[in-house]
């Protein structure tokens, strides 16, 4: 084989290589995904424990809060996360005392992150009552 020949290849070869490098660029960090939830009544109120999936990526991109939506789109509980979560991924984080009326039985997790804010995996939950 000759040396352009051989030369040609380790550049084809060293493209390829960096174009299939995962980019760590904020933007590709991708949407929030709740890939877990447990939900129980608690006193006067409901708690969740909520796992979310995101390759946070520092402060410029990550997951900041997950929200509790009634059937009707509204807001019933929403938990805030104050910092990113870049070496403990899924991560798991609780809110109690949540309001929800007796006749709803079934309410949608969904994640936000600071980029893409929602659109990532929701999860439907029923409500043991």
């Amino acid at each position: 084989m000759k040396f352009d020949q051989m030369k040609k290849i380790g550049l084809s070869f060293l493209m390829i290589s960096f174009l299939a490098l995962p980019n760590w660029s904020p933007v590709y960090a991708g949407e929030a995904d709740v890939v877990g939830v447990e939900a129980r009544k608690s006193g006067n109120g409901w708690s969740f424990n909520v796992t979310v999936l995101h390759a946070d990526a520092g402060w410029d991109h990550y997951a900041d809060k997950w929200d509790i939506i009634g059937p009707d789109g509204n807001i019933l509980g929403t938990r805030v996360l104050a910092h990113p979560h870049d070496d403990e991924q899924p991560f798991t984080r609780s809110i109690s005392n949540i309001e929800i009326p007796e006749s709803v039985s079934q309410v949608t997790i969904r994640a936000h992150d600071s980029v893409h804010e929602y659109g990532g995996k929701e999860m439907v939950v029923d409500l043991p009552q």
